[in-house]
């Protein structure tokens, strides 16, 4: 019966023909390749978590009086959003995990795109034919960051409703339109009994399954363009080196998975995040003291603090100091990510396929950009604890913000030059950069011990083919079928050629 349902089922959907297809893909065997299946884990520990959660919590801004087992925070006014997340924390059976799991996954999810998409910036893996891929995931990093924001706004206590605040006054500052777009999204006027319920509408229904999409065509892409590759072991332009998706892979995968959610569950029960009965209620009038936002949204926090007061006056019209640094910028940095394939194959005239990657020291001016690029916004990130280190330190915080200030300028210029000299330097050497060559300790067959040198890693040594005798090969036959041409015009003769 299950064999006749299958074979109907095949019949009108090809389940074998394509099924086939898919378990044959080839994954290359790098470590790199697993910080792209951290986000697709950590996202999917999100969905699980999230829908936990989505059945407790109440979006609404409503005021309640808390009387939860929580002593400190009983017959004080909250909304229904504060009162459910605080219930659900402590009276929820499993709660207050969930929650945290939940949180910390965000985290880790964004943290693995951040650094997925620098491993393939580095390696140049965005290079044609995956330009688009390079862009959806871009759009996936953007989506994620919003999402996140709109999560860690939902409970409504004092650090996301100054959250809330903030991005009230960055829409604010759109020249023209900023006013209407702030009241179309908040119902009305700063804070409004509107935006808990949108948000949790944009956060649980609309974002997600954007991000879905996006997610299922990255990963469409990935099967059709197939993976890019580290060159050695037999490593070519034209093929793909590793193990199949099943069984191999799979297995892998799916142990992969189980340890991406146990390491989430183990920071969720013992490592506490936005703990939000500690903060209490917003209130428009109150403002938090040594709370940062989640470390994502860090670097817009930081620009903000550091931007001098700065505004532009156009006739009848100004637009105010905010607009620079958290419209302004991102909007540059995220276009800059979009255009880069296209710039760099502009600048370089490079427009072939490429399916080998390559290392960060043989691109010694896209890995100087890169790197002092990803040093302005750590110093960025840095700025948003600007108050905290003022106060660590015993300094006045506008000394803070003008180290800040000018280290966000003095940093990144140090960085571009010696990225770059340590790139030149590191391709004239000859092994740099390579590891060590292991020794395997064996037993011999009287009982001895000896070692032999391990294997040499993939990419550090290039085949030598052994040298034929010219008798026995027709040079003008091989060259022009069977011989495979070097980078510098070598041909190298198959060793079998008769």
């Amino acid at each position: 019966m299950i064999d006749s349902l299958f074979s109907w089922i095949d019949d009108r959907v090809a389940l074998s023909r394509s099924g086939r297809h898919l378990l044959d893909k080839i994954f290359p065997d790098h470590w790199s390749f697993m910080i792209g299946e951290i986000a697709l884990y950590s996202f999917i520990v999100l969905m699980l978590t999230g829908v936990f959660l989505t059945l407790y919590f109440v979006p609404s801004s409503t005021p309640v009086v808390y009387h939860g087992v929580y002593a400190p925070l009983r017959g004080q006014t909250v909304s229904a959003a504060f009162d459910s997340t605080v219930n659900l924390s402590f009276q929820v059976r499993g709660g207050l995990l969930m929650r945290q799991m939940h949180h910390w996954a965000a985290n880790i999810f964004v943290g693995a795109i951040v650094v997925h998409m620098l491993r393939v910036f580095f390696t140049g893996a965005f290079r044609r034919p995956r330009e688009a891929n390079w862009m959806l995931g871009t759009t996936l990093l953007i989506l994620a960051i919003f999402n996140g924001f709109l999560g860690y706004s939902l409970p409504d206590d004092l650090i996301s409703g100054t959250g809330i605040r903030i991005a009230f006054s960055i829409m604010e500052s759109i020249p023209f339109v900023g006013t209407y777009l702030a009241y179309f999204l908040f119902g009305g006027s700063f804070p409004g009994t509107a935006i808990i319920p949108r948000f949790f509408i944009l956060h649980v229904l609309v974002l997600p399954l954007l991000i879905i999409g996006l997610l299922a065509g990255h990963l469409g892409m990935l099967v059709k363009h197939k993976h890019a590759q580290f060159p050695g072991k037999g490593a070519r332009d034209d093929n793909v080196v590793g193990s199949p998706l099943w069984p191999t892979y799979a297995a892998k995968a799916g142990g992969f998975f189980f340890l991406t959610t146990g390491v989430t569950a183990l920071l969720g029960a013992i490592v506490q995040i936005n703990p939000i009965w500690q903060y209490g209620q917003y209130y428009a009038y109150k403002v938090s003291y040594a709370v940062q936002p989640d470390w994502y949204m860090g670097w817009l926090d930081g620009a903000l603090r550091v931007m001098p007061s700065w505004e532009l006056n156009l006739p009848g019209h100004m637009i105010p100091t905010v607009f620079f640094p958290a419209v302004l910028l991102p909007g540059l940095t995220f276009n800059l990510i979009y255009a880069w394939p296209f710039i760099e194959a502009k600048l370089s005239g490079d427009t072939a396929e490429h399916h080998l990657l390559e290392r960060p020291r043989d691109k010694p001016l896209r890995t100087a950009i890169g790197a002092a690029v990803f040093a302005f916004y750590f110093v960025l990130f840095g700025a948003s604890a600007t108050d905290v280190l003022a106060n660590y330190l015993s300094l006045s915080l506008n000394v803070v913000l003008w180290a800040f200030r000018i280290l966000c300028i003095v940093v990144p210029i140090v960085v571009f030059p010696v990225t770059y000299k340590i790139c030149l330097e590191l391709r004239a050497t000859p092994g740099a950069g390579q590891r060590k060559r292991h020794n395997l300790v064996v037993r011999t067959a009287d009982g001895g011990y000896t070692t032999i040198a391990a294997e040499e890693y993939p990419g550090y040594v290039k085949a030598e083919l052994e040298p034929v005798a010219l008798d026995q090969v027709d040079l003008v036959s091989a060259m022009a079928a069977d011989a495979d041409q070097g980078t510098e015009g070598v041909y190298q003769i198959p060793r079998d050629y008769r």
